[in-house]
């Protein structure tokens, strides 16, 4: 059987750990808030409305993508493109192509980062194993104007954060529901995890300080999680009602399962 991203890959063993997932998601969570094309995700509602619950649906889809055999990977991928083709025609505009490509480098590049926090250093095999995995899904997506080698997405990516990110009301908003949906505690902790991730460039328009004070705490956690013992600061971290959801990241996703939209 052939997958889409082969068995014994860096990749599986990233979108295979839920702590590295939440970290991903924490740094992504920051960066979509000072996209220029925030506004799209805002169009339809759902993000401003259940950011949590965005956020693990995001999850899934890319899971699908790593997880499963080539034919419902390529499913899974099609299925994105086509809820964002109906989002564009809705709105009667199109997404621009930076702005998908803001999103699939945002995986590529958060994705390195939190297991690197985490984990260990990866590699530049490894680090272009990631990259040569997201970029296919992009070409999957039709997208124009990706790079072709991991030194070329360097050089893109420093691009992309001077030119595509801002500050705005979309921005205070969106932080603003983070903040609602998880309590204060919870938020203030979702800052100090997005500062252990997030570039400077991201750092210094949302003024949320410069060090973490996590940051003393992640050789602790690294340790709880030889113990077995980092589900309890999970639990700590995101509310109750998302253990199942939570739980769910640590396993393999069974093959051709259902995405929503």
């Amino acid at each position: 059987m052939e997958y889409f991203v082969k068995e014994g890959s860096v990749v599986r063993q990233i979108w295979g750990t839920s702590d590295v997932i939440l970290f991903i998601f924490a740094g992504a969570a920051a960066e979509f808030a000072l996209n220029k094309a925030v506004d799209w995700l805002y169009f339809t509602g759902k993000l401003p409305a259940d950011p949590l619950g965005r956020l693990f649906s995001t999850v899934e889809y890319a899971r699908v993508i790593v997880f499963s055999e080539k034919g419902s990977a390529e499913k899974a991928i099609d299925t994105m493109a086509k809820i964002h083709a109906g989002v564009e025609y809705k709105r009667g505009a199109a997404i621009p192509d930076w702005a998908y490509r803001d999103v699939l480098f945002m995986l590529i590049d958060y994705s390195i980062r939190s297991f690197e926090l985490l984990e260990r250093s990866l590699t530049p095999s490894e680090k272009e194993e990631v990259f040569e995995v997201f970029n296919r899904v992009g070409l999957r997506m039709g997208l124009q104007g990706l790079p072709n080698t991991f030194p070329q997405w360097q050089a893109m990516r420093a691009e992309h954060l001077r030119q595509n990110l801002e500050k705005s009301r979309y921005t205070t908003d969106l932080f603003m529901q983070y903040k609602k949906h998880l309590g204060n505690i919870r938020y203030r902790i979702l800052l100090q995890a997005q500062l252990l991730v997030v570039p400077k460039r991201v750092r210094k328009l949302l003024k949320i300080g410069k060090v973490s004070m996590l940051l003393p705490a992640v050789p602790l956690y690294r340790l709880s999680r030889k113990l077995r013992l980092d589900w309890v600061l999970k639990v700590l971290l995101l509310p109750a009602s998302y253990k199942m959801q939570i739980n769910a990241l640590d396993r393999v996703p069974v093959y051709g399962m259902r995405v929503s939209s």
